[in-house]
């Protein structure tokens, strides 16, 4: 029964590693791990890791992809060989979860027991069951300068704001619970679309890219903040 649910939990991982990379991108299917060629996640999507969650660098943790998967991961999480049925059975490097479920070997690094942090859920997964998620920019306290990123609100976690550094990350470097926040909008200036959320002297500016998506995220955030969290409640106000 172990091993039962243990494959059935790897069969999840890699349903999900495959949704929301691409609108198009049909889904790798368990069963086709390592007879079908994977879609690759981008490099650009990724900051992180997508297995260990470490930062990449230019120099210590440099970017490989699972010949499995698609993963984007680092060396340590890709030190691993398996043959592969679309490349003629020949080995490949593989991320650690692939070679366990290719192979059936167990590694002493095994972390699937691992309970996961509040800001560690992975942004493609989340996105896919989101209230709004969309590119962002979170402005400094003077208003010129900040960081862009991918900001999303989940279906099962409707009260808190997630930042992630890029869309396919696999854990989030900030998080804003939004219950009790104002909502407050900042006329237009020099084209840039402004809003805010404050409480108390709690002050976050945000950026969008066009003042659709701006009222968008007023919306969702201001729901949020009042505490509303089934989706199937809003009544689009003509506003």
């Amino acid at each position: 029964q172990d091993a039962i649910d243990r494959k059935e939990k790897r069969s999840e991982t890699f349903k999900t590693a495959v949704h929301g990379l691409e609108p198009d991108t049909p889904a790798l299917k368990t069963e086709e791990l390592g007879r079908r060629a994977p879609q690759w996640v981008r490099d650009n999507l990724v900051t992180m890791c997508m297995r260990c969650k470490e930062p990449f660098n230019a120099i210590t943790r440099r970017r490989h992809h699972c010949r499995a998967c698609g993963y984007v991961v680092c060396a340590r999480c890709s030190d691993y060989r398996a043959e592969l049925q679309y490349d003629g059975n020949r080995l490949n490097r593989v991320c650690q979860e692939c070679y366990i479920f290719l192979t059936g070997h167990t590694v002493l690094e095994d972390r699937e027991g691992k309970q996961k942090g509040i800001l560690e859920k992975g942004a493609a997964e989340v996105s896919s069951r989101s209230l709004l998620c969309s590119s962002l920019q979170l402005l400094d306290k003077n208003g010129k300068g900040g960081t862009r990123g991918w900001f999303v609100i989940p279906q099962d976690d409707p009260l808190v704001l997630y930042i992630y550094a890029a869309p396919q990350d696999v854990r989030a470097h900030t998080s804003i619970p939004l219950l009790g926040y104002q909502v407050k909008d900042l006329p237009q200036s020099d084209s840039r679309h402004l809003f805010q959320l404050a409480q108390s002297r709690q002050v976050y500016t945000f950026l969008a890219d066009t003042e659709e998506l701006k009222r968008r995220w007023m919306r969702a955030m201001a729901r949020s903040a009042a505490g509303i969290t089934h989706p199937e409640d809003e009544e689009e106000d003509a506003d």
